[in-house]
């Protein structure tokens, strides 16, 4: 092993869960690499749309813990810092019953009650939750890693026998299917279509009886429109048919989004694994490997919970 990286830990993937997780680790005064295929613009995480709710994530005990401790930075992060691209913003969960949320969230998010039926028909929840713009968050994420001493390198890794470090962890994401090897992680498409935002300051959320989703997130580059969860599909290429799908069950919702010019398509592969993995595993030559991925459509709400997780396990 290196003389010179014997008390350094490597963080393999460079995503919102991986940044975080390295921040965490270099603000508590730890010597730490960050290793991405990809930089942080590029990755998953970028398009994600970014509202803070513990979608598609098990186990859901553990997810609420992870997510509650993220929204308590976020609600800081919002307060405090502006360049961190974290915003405190109202909206409605639509077809979710106010009993169903308010025992683990009940004084915690701001103004959580039921609809009215004049905001919205059926059962529905109205809050304000932290809604983020990925484009400004993750390269703040990366400034305040390197502020603190850490270094990013662009690499593509084969085997975490190439770290020679002590500690190595694993935040690669649907990348671990092939790494760790874990067949267990799958892809769970989403789509996006970015449209010129016609005045809308508020987001929405909604999920019908056939399982399509329909949402709006207001952005500073646009309204966020979306989305689909194609589980085991691949493609990072935009169909324009479900784009079209996508446009016009929002507008059903927003009649103002009808005819709104389009300004960019997006595609995101939401990692997925029937639980997130977070544990350690020794390794046969005496280092340790930390797992952090599997946050399925999740790792923007519940990364830096899992993110203090993963260092208590990787400095104890």
């Amino acid at each position: 092993m290196a003389g010179e990286r014997s008390d350094e830990i490597v963080v393999v993937g460079g995503g919102v869960v991986g940044l975080t997780t390295a921040v965490v680790l270099a603000e508590r005064g730890r010597r730490v690499r960050v290793w991405t295929r990809d930089f942080a613009e590029a990755t998953t995480s970028a398009v994600a749309g970014a509202l803070w709710w513990p979608y598609r994530i098990e186990p859901v005990a553990l997810a609420r813990v992870w997510a509650l401790r993220t929204l308590e930075v976020y609600e800081e992060l919002a307060a405090r810092d502006v360049r961190s691209g974290v915003r405190v913003v109202e909206g409605v969960l639509g077809g979710t019953r106010l009993d169903e949320v308010e025992g683990w969230l009940a004084g915690r998010v701001p103004e959580l009650r039921a609809t009215t039926a004049g905001e919205y028909a059926g059962p529905a929840v109205r809050t304000r939750l932290p809604l983020l713009d990925m484009p400004a968050h993750l390269p703040w994420l990366r400034e305040r890693f390197v502020a603190a001493g850490g270094v990013v390198e662009a690499r593509t890794v084969s085997s975490f026998a190439e770290a020679e470090a002590p500690v190595v962890i694993n935040c690669t994401g649907l990348a671990a299917r092939e790494l760790v090897p874990d067949e267990s992680v799958r892809p769970v498409r989403g789509q996006l279509v970015v449209v010129e935002n016609p005045g809308i300051d508020t987001w929405l959320v909604r999920k019908d009886e056939a399982g399509e989703y329909a949402y709006m997130f207001p952005q500073p580059d646009g309204l966020v429109l979306g989305g689909t969860a194609e589980e085991d599909v691949w493609s990072l290429e935009p169909d324009p048919a479900t784009a079209e799908a996508i446009v016009r069950r929002c507008a059903a919702l927003r009649p103002e989004i009808t005819g709104a010019r389009v300004l960019a398509h997006r595609v995101g592969l939401r990692p997925t694994r029937p639980t997130v993995r977070l544990e350690s595993e020794p390794l046969p030559d005496g280092r340790l490997l930390v797992h952090n991925y599997g946050h399925g459509g999740a790792g923007v709400t519940v990364a830096w919970g899992c993110a203090e997780e993963a260092a208590r396990l990787a400095l104890d």
